[in-house]
């Protein structure tokens, strides 16, 4: 039966350095770590994880809040949460709240029961406000901001990232654009919308408040907001949806329609999900580092727990990248 020394000898490391990897997993480097836990693994090696919480007074988990935990770029920020707690000694447990703030406080305040040592979440909302600031449990908010900063935050250039896909469409000679945003309450709607204003007003143009449809950010939403646009006296011959899910539910509806992309209308996303590479046509998009949000948070956040008072209240902001495919192309193409 495999034991400590077993992995011992097959790490090439001493016993106390693969006893240290599994009780505080912060103290050994990161390349030990993989080396050890590859040992155990090969091993069959299982350490008495119950027996180390007990000792360390720690659960060694992470609780992940998830707005949707279908959307597909949150799979994406979960796979980079998953793979860093992985090699830092962490489990992770997960909390699809649907929005809703009671459940956010349910499962955030798992952390007050020691089954969680501290949270990630993944909307603007603050499970823990209200807590003066040396009693707050351990709390990283990514993707989508709090205005008010009472935690460590990263973030995309929202308003940015809006603004460059409006230059793509003014500089492929687009003058009528249009947009199907996300929820007027949601930080990435505002933010990008801003982007899309100041973008416009920067060429000489303006945004219609007409030319702006209401989604939720999901596939049926874009579907459903495309006929409001294509109905106006001016039809756009350019949309921006505010995420990729929508473009392609409205992609689906434009073709029902009997339009051509990207002859009739062009159309872009944002979030670059897998399946935007493989819509016909392709969708241009904004791509978001989704696995390094996930990665850089659990960094931040193990910090925070292993340190208490080390890390700042800082907002950190992510690159983006347009990429830039089949659905968009010149306007007045017919």
């Amino acid at each position: 039966m495999a034991n400590i020394r077993t992995v011992s000898k097959l790490a090439g490391v001493s016993v106390a350095t693969v006893s240290r990897t599994f009780s505080t997993p912060e103290a050994v480097s990161e390349t030990t770590r993989k080396k050890v836990v590859k040992a155990a693994e090969k091993a069959g090696y299982r350490p008495n994880l119950l027996a180390r919480n007990f000792r360390a007074k720690r659960s060694f988990a992470i609780m992940v809040l998830v707005p949707n935990i279908a959307n597909p770029f949150f799979s994406r920020v979960i796979s980079g949460i998953e793979s860093e707690a992985q090699t830092r000694g962490y489990s992770i447990l997960l909390g699809n709240t649907g929005g809703r703030p009671q459940r956010n406080a349910e499962y955030a305040g798992m952390v007050h029961t020691f089954q969680a040592d501290g949270v990630i979440q993944l909307s603007a909302y603050d499970p823990f406000s209200g807590i003066e600031a040396s009693k707050r449990p351990p709390l990283v908010n990514i993707c989508e901001c709090l205005d008010a900063q009472s935690s460590p935050q990263i973030q995309l250039d929202n308003a940015g990232a809006a603004s460059s896909v409006i230059d793509h469409f003014v500089a492929l000679g687009h003058r009528r654009i249009g947009v199907i945003q996300g929820p007027p309450d949601s930080p990435l709607t505002r933010d990008r919308l801003a982007g899309c204003q100041r973008a416009m007003q920067a060429h000489g143009l303006n945004l219609e408040p007409t030319a702006i449809a209401e989604g939720d950010f999901s596939t049926q939403s874009g579907f459903d907001a495309i006929d409001a646009l294509l109905s106006l006296r001016k039809r756009p011959t350019a949309i921006f949806c505010f995420n990729d899910e929508m473009a392609i539910g409205a992609i689906r509806r434009i073709k029902d329609l009997g339009y051509d992309i990207p002859v009739d209308l062009s159309i872009a996303g944002f979030d670059d999900i897998a399946v935007s590479s493989f819509s016909v046509p392709s969708l241009t998009t904004i791509q978001q580092p989704a696995e390094t949000f996930g990665r850089r948070a659990v960094e931040i956040l193990c910090d925070m727990i292993n340190t208490p008072g080390s890390v700042e209240n800082a907002r950190s902001t992510l690159p983006f990248k347009l990429i830039i495919r089949g659905s968009t192309g010149p306007a007045g193409q017919r």
